[in-house]
């Protein structure tokens, strides 16, 4: 199975060389598409030489300036789907997801129409440093989030994610309206409306190790208001199921 992975970036020259390496020494078939929105530290120079060093297996998409994380991942999704792959995946450039849990979310994917990286699952775990408080903030989110729009998931709001070619042609992309954080929870309820089998697989979510993190109080208070909009927006799509697939 061709797997290409998808991640933005966003200054993260530190990290990229060291994610595309750890990525292309998994026993999978993998092709990554880098989406940089012209990181003013050179990533993008950066991926752009790393096409070199690995000939046909890497892709760079520059974008003018920073456009958020829906268009990143709909833009890198649309350019991967005029391809052959037949799994996306979308992954954070800054190790917070540990590559070697593809193998199994591969594994996975076999059974199902997207598999979600769980940290709340039977296995999965959080970085160990976090303070309680951090811990206990990014539980309830979840918590939150999954409640409110009744998901059947233990974790809504995580970003590392493995999706079949054929369920991602048909979500229908124009209608997510999201961007940030509450982007990758709208992407789950979409998937559910329409009725995909989501499968769950255990990860180890570390915190960064080079730069710094753009996660902020602002943006989870921001998304909590948001989950309400996302549940009224897909009103009529919950109650078509699987009818409304494109």
């Amino acid at each position: 199975m061709r797997i290409t992975v998808v991640t933005p970036t966003y200054n993260e020259a530190e990290n990229l060389p060291k994610l595309v390496s750890a990525l292309f020494s998994l026993p999978l078939d993998l092709r990554v598409l880098i989406v940089d929105d012209n990181s003013p530290d050179g990533t993008g120079r950066i991926a752009d030489e790393l096409t070199s060093a690995y000939p046909g297996r890497i892709d760079v998409l520059h974008r003018p300036g920073k456009q958020g994380l829906r268009s990143a991942y709909l833009n890198g999704f649309q350019k991967i789907l005029d391809g052959d792959s037949q799994a996306i995946v979308q992954m954070d450039s800054d190790f917070s997801h540990e590559p070697s849990a593809l193998v199994e979310m591969a594994k996975l994917l076999e059974s199902n129409d997207v598999v979600l990286g769980s940290r709340y699952v039977k296995g999965g775990s959080v970085d160990g440093r976090w303070s309680l408080w951090r811990k206990s903030l990014s539980a309830f989110g979840n918590y939150y989030a999954r409640t409110i729009l009744g998901l059947p998931l233990h974790d809504v709001t995580t970003g590392f994610r493995m999706w079949r070619r054929e369920t991602l042609q048909q979500l229908p992309f124009e209608r997510i309206q999201s961007n940030g954080y509450v982007f990758l929870v709208e992407m789950a309820y979409l998937a559910h409306c329409l009725e995909f089998k989501i499968g769950e697989a255990p990860i180890y979510f570390a915190d960064r190790r080079w730069g710094k993190s753009k996660m902020s109080i602002k943006i989870q208070m921001e998304a909590a208001f948001r989950i309400w909009q996302v549940l009224w927006h897909y009103r009529d799509l919950k109650k078509a199921g699987k009818d409304a697939r494109l």
